[in-house]
């Protein structure tokens, strides 16, 4: 999916003895969009941005060591070792030949290296550059910033897509505000600005600006605008709107003191899981402090500081934890942390509570949203029927308020309550809308300025989408067994179009599928090298329903 942007200039942070300044430079080809102010709260935001600069880098998928300079090493010394082995016949002769073949490589080596020397110098300064100047080999894309009448926000999501960050500040964070244009735009986002960050301190008058300048287009200056397009993966645009959607989920809600999380990410800094299962177990009880279970340790982390106050008892398990540590920037500005629970394997929320800004953190079920999990994209289907009008109606509404709970939108339009939040259900799993969990606001953000396609991104290939189909057509029946050791085992019969099919799936520790068979001519076909077939994912799609209705 092919992304087009079109900045005047580059983003940058300028900082002396006395003053410092914030401009960023937004993307032209987008409705105008502009703030100009002055930072009051300055080391708060520092680190908040920080903090989104964490989420932007992160990537915490599986990277295999790189053995190419132990292989080139090993080569070279084939030569040495098998001398070695055949100086058996003669040792001292042997010694003497090897000593002669070692002092004849080290020369070949060095005049190697003072032959290549200029092509390493010159590889290196082109990694460098591309580091520093080219931000596209090496993020996937730049962060997205709204400006609302009450608020600006930035968003980004990870490169391993399995991160989404939001920053919002309110106009109490800025001491003096000269002009803004409500809208949404990507902004110009490069390496070298989380330095440039750092120098920001409360003693210094520092300027925040998205610079209103890039919209005055010169046609005699067109040198001063670069484009940038990105090709991204349709995984990665629907990794963020699956997040996005899932806000807006039921969820169990608790709220964390700052020490509570720093004990989380201390845990994690000190131990490293060497095997399954890497989860936390939440265990809430009414009226009782929050308990955190870290496994394959079962170490329990007694939350004193915070209570749970929701109706009745439950226990949730999350993975990917290793993710929570973006939050430990936050600690010593976070008044508190609210936490959101969707369901086991399902996404989670953290917000960090900074007085006049508050920072969330969403990680998806897992930190691999590989085939081997359940996609869980069904969080992306539509929960009601709203007809084309009524939707209209609604965005149209919520154009004019740019924020708005569905109790207003309701009493405006007419409309009834579950026509209203299934339109805005449909918005945000569109892109166009966004549910903001600490506010319990809908506000206006199109993540792009094209119409998503969502028909291509609903689900991650046509196994999953038919898989869904057999579900809702009840043509699944199955039973589950724990078996010791390994996992859940769930067996069942699948109805197809000309016979019935009988996948086995096994669910180990990790909730991850560790091993499966069918006898249906994909799985016959392609084993699990393209993934399980619509019948295994029908399988584990109808379980997880199950245990949602229990």
């Amino acid at each position: 999916m092919l992304f087009n942007y079109r900045y005047s200039g580059n983003s940058n942070v300028f900082s002396n003895a006395t003053a410092a300044g914030i401009s960023f430079a937004p993307d032209t080809r987008r409705d105008p969009t502009f703030f100009v102010g002055k930072l009051h709260k300055k080391i708060a935001f520092r680190e908040a941005i920080s903090a989104l600069h964490d989420v932007v880098v992160s990537d915490l998928r599986f990277k295999p060591k790189d053995k190419t300079a132990y292989k080139e090493w090993a080569a070279q010394q084939e030569t040495v070792w098998l001398a070695e082995f055949m100086n058996g016949y003669d040792a001292q002769a042997a010694d003497q030949r090897i000593d002669g073949l070692r002092g004849e490589l080290n020369g070949i080596y060095q005049e190697k290296e003072k032959v290549m020397a200029p092509f390493y110098k010159a590889r290196k300064n082109y990694f460098d550059y591309l580091y520093q100047k080219d931000r596209d080999a090496w993020f996937v894309l730049d962060p997205v910033i709204s400006v609302h009448p009450d608020e600006l926000f930035f968003e980004c999501f990870s490169q391993d897509e399995s991160t989404y960050g939001k920053l919002s500040a309110s106009y109490n964070v800025f001491k003096e505000v000269n002009e803004f244009e409500c809208g949404t735009t990507n902004i110009d986002y490069s390496a070298s600005l989380y330095n440039e960050f750092q120098k920001i301190r409360d003693y210094k008058e520092t300027d925040f600006k998205i610079d209103p300048a890039g919209f005055q287009v010169q046609t005699s200056q067109e040198e001063l605008y670069h484009e940038v397009k990105i090709d991204l993966p349709d995984s990665w645009v629907r990794g963020f709107l699956q997040v996005s959607s899932a806000m807006t989920l039921p969820a169990a809600t608790f709220d964390l003191h700052p020490m509570d999380v720093y004990n989380f990410c201390s845990w994690l800094r000190r131990f490293k899981e060497k095997h399954g299962p890497r989860s936390i177990r939440f265990i809430l009880e009414p009226g009782k402090p929050v308990r955190a279970v870290f496994e394959p340790w079962n170490q329990e982390i007694v939350c004193a500081r915070s209570l749970y106050t929701g109706p009745q008892s439950r226990e949730i398990r999350i993975w990917g934890r290793r993710r929570l540590l973006i939050l430990e920037r936050l600690i010593p500005i976070a008044k508190k942390f609210t936490v959101h629970l969707t369901g086991n394997g399902l996404p989670s929320f953290y917000v960090a509570d900074l007085g006049d800004m508050q920072f969330t953190l969403g990680l998806s079920g897992w930190t691999a949203n590989d085939w081997s999990r359940a996609g869980q994209f069904d969080l992306m289907a539509p929960r009601a029927d709203v007809s084309d009008v009524a939707k209209l109606t609604v965005f149209e509404d919520l154009k004019t308020r740019w924020m708005a709970k569905p109790e207003t939108i309701v009493a405006a339009t007419g409309l009834d309550r579950a026509t209203v939040l299934g339109a805005l259900g449909i918005y945000t799993q569109a892109g166009k809308v966004i549910y903001d969990l600490h506010t319990g606001f809908y506000r206006l953000r199109e993540l792009s300025r094209e119409p998503l396609p969502l028909d291509q991104l609903r689900f991650a290939n046509p196994q999953e989408g038919e898989a869904t189909k057999l579900v809702q057509a009840g043509k699944v029946e199955l039973t589950a067994t724990d078996i010791p050791g390994v996992g859940l085992q769930l067996k069942g019969n699948v109805k197809g179009v000309q016979r019935i099919y009988h996948p086995v799936i096994t669910i180990d520790a990790d909730e991850r599928l560790s091993n499966a068979h069918c006898d249906c001519n994909f799985y016959s076909t392609n084993k699990l090298y393209k993934g399980p077939c619509e019948h295994m994912l029908a399988l584990r799609i109808a379980h997880s329903e199950n245990k949602a209705v229990k």
